[in-house]
Formats: C-alpha cells, sequence, structure tokens
C-alpha cells in the first residue's frame, strides 16, 4: 500500500494561484487550499449559514506527494521557488512550511472530504468526479477532478466569474477563457449556451488538466484548449473573454482584449485582490472599456466591462 507526504504552506492570499501552479511543477499530485473567504456567507449542506468567520490574509495550501517522492529535497526547492517569487510583485508574507506522512486512505479521505457537490449558481452546480449526483429540474452539471487541477470552482474568484458568464451569457457567443487552470469556466460556458470556446493557458499541466475535466463532461467538443501566452497571437473575435489570473497580469491584456471583444461584447475579470481593484480598473478602462457590474466577496474582486459607446446603464463600482 502507498503512502504519502503531506506538505503545508501558509501564504499571503495573493500568491495563492501561483503557488499552487509551484507545488504542482514540484511533483504534487494535488493541492487543497483552507482559505476563511470561502466560508463568508456560506450555507451549509443542511441550510445553516457558517457562523461569522474573521477573513485572514494568509490562506492554507495542503500538497500531495507520494511516499517515493524526495520531501526533503522537494520542501529545499519550494523554499528557493517562494523566494523568488517575491520578485515579482507577490506579497508572500511570512513563508510557514511543514510536513508529514500521510497513509492511503488517510490521503484519500483528507482529499475527498475538500471536495462535494456544491451549487455555486443557480443553474450550476460543480461536482467531484468520484461522487453520483443526480441533477434537479434545470440544474446544470460540471463535474470536475481535483486532483491535478488549480480550482475547484469553489474558490470565491472563480464563483464569481461563474457568476458573471451566467449574466452575460444568452446562447450562441463566442469566448475565450484566458488562464484556463481547471478548464472551469470553459465547462461553464459550454452548458451556458456559448457557442464556442477558445481555452489558453501557459501552463503545459494546466492545459492537460482543462483537456481531462473537459472529457468528463459529455457534449464539450466546442471548446478548444491550447497553450497561450495571455492573448498574445490571438487573432479571432470573441463575444466575451473571461480571465480569472492574478491583478498584475490582467493588466497586460487588457489592450489586447479591446481589440479581440466584439462590439457590445464583454471583458470578464477576476482574481483581483482589493488593494489592486483601482489598478485593474484603470487599465480596462484605458483600453477603452466601461465598467459594467463589480462583485465583491471579502478581500476579492470580479468585475465585468462592456465594449460599448453607450454608457446608459453602467454601474460603476
Amino acid at each position: 500500500m502507498n503512502n504519502w507526504q503531506e506538505l503545508t504552506i501558509t501564504i499571503h492570499r495573493e500568491a495563492e494561484e501561483a503557488v499552487s501552479h509551484l507545488l504542482i511543477e514540484t511533483g504534487s499530485q494535488g493541492v487543497a487550499i483552507d482559505d476563511s473567504a470561502d466560508y463568508l456567507g456560506q450555507v451549509g449542506k443542511y441550510g445553516e449559514l457558517f457562523p461569522e468567520v474573521e477573513q485572514a490574509d494568509m490562506v492554507k495550501i495542503t500538497a500531495y506527494y507520494p511516499d517515493s517522492a524526495d520531501i526533503v529535497a522537494i520542501t529545499e526547492q519550494v523554499n528557493e521557488r517562494l523566494a523568488n517569487l517575491t520578485g515579482f510583485g507577490l506579497a508572500t508574507g511570512v513563508i510557514q512550511l511543514s510536513t508529514q506522512a500521510l497513509a492511503e486512505e488517510d490521503w484519500a479521505e483528507n482529499w475527498k472530504k475538500y471536495y462535494e457537490p456544491t451549487r455555486i449558481t443557480h443553474d450550476l452546480t460543480i461536482v467531484p468526479s468520484w461522487t453520483d449526483y443526480e441533477a434537479g429540474a434545470g440544474e446544470k452539471i460540471i463535474k470536475l477532478d481535483p486532483g491535478m487541477a488549480f480550482g475547484t470552482g469553489t474558490h470565491p474568484t472563480t464563483k464569481m466569474s461563474l457568476f458573471a458568464l451566467e449574466q452575460v451569457l444568452r446562447g450562441g457567443e463566442t469566448v475565450i477563457d484566458v488562464g484556463t487552470g481547471s478548464g472551469v469556466l470553459s465547462i461553464a460556458s459550454s452548458l451556458l449556451g456559448a457557442k464556442e470556446i477558445f481555452a489558453y493557458d501557459l501552463d503545459d499541466v494546466a492545459v492537460r488538466v482543462a483537456r481531462e475535466n473537459i472529457e468528463l463532461n459529455p457534449n464539450m467538443d466546442d471548446i478548444h484548449v491550447s497553450t497561450g501566452d495571455l492573448l498574445k497571437g490571438v487573432g479571432h473575435e470573441a463575444d466575451v473573454i473571461v480571465a480569472n489570473i492574478l491583478a498584475d497580469i490582467l493588466i497586460h491584456l487588457t489592450e489586447d482584449a479591446y481589440r479581440l471583444v466584439k462590439d457590445e461584447g464583454y471583458l470578464i475579470m477576476s482574481g483581483i485582490i482589493s488593494e489592486k481593484w483601482d489598478m485593474v480598473r484603470s487599465s480596462a478602462e484605458s483600453a477603452g472599456f466601461f465598467l459594467e457590474t463589480h462583485m465583491v466577496q471579502g478581500e476579492w474582486n470580479c468585475c465585468v466591462f462592456k465594449k460599448t459607446d453607450d454608457r446608459s446603464g453602467v454601474i460603476g463600482g
């Protein structure tokens, strides 16, 4: 019977996505994120509200490695890579590392306890791939295997992105998903009626994971996944562009997004920590977009910008 090793990092929330990628790159078979923001305003499985949770700036990321992995060498490598992240403007704060051995059955239970079917929006429910779940009337199911994913759809940034897609998609649209990660936003776009979705990620692992998750869901032939650096080299227009990535990266795609979004089309951006919201808004508006909707959950921001000459009905945030 195989055993597993658990490595836990406490890191500033803003570095969450970058560190998750880093851990996957060092051989982790999956990461689980414990973030107090996930519980804000949430309802339990029996309808009860979670008690008020004080939101901390730090989140805990737990990575799982096979027993055969050299956890000491991996820890040293992770430490070195984390130190280099500070050069990219990530407020990593105090880095805490801990490791422990985990038996196979404990790993399985620890892993799966983080994920259960979760109703995200009025129409969309995310279901772990190993779970038998019967959809209710009008309910759209997104099957995901979070084993190697960078997002399971339950994080506030993804929830708000899904809500935004639900608001703007009416059917027949072309969507571009920038930094697709687990592929959850592309799958949702297809379920919400988009006719064609182009998903890009700079990370080859993410591209593979997205394809695997897309295969778990039927009738997803309209999604095309490939390696790409933001919107560089992309020439096809879209009705909607969605990007759930770091704020420091989002500001580098707004000009290309304006070039590619059709008139009256939308740019949805999420993954924005509160202190960088003004920077992202300024970048989008300088490119020519108007802010239509601004959503906030905890310290996270999501925004819907529209490419239009008509400012009527546009909501500031």
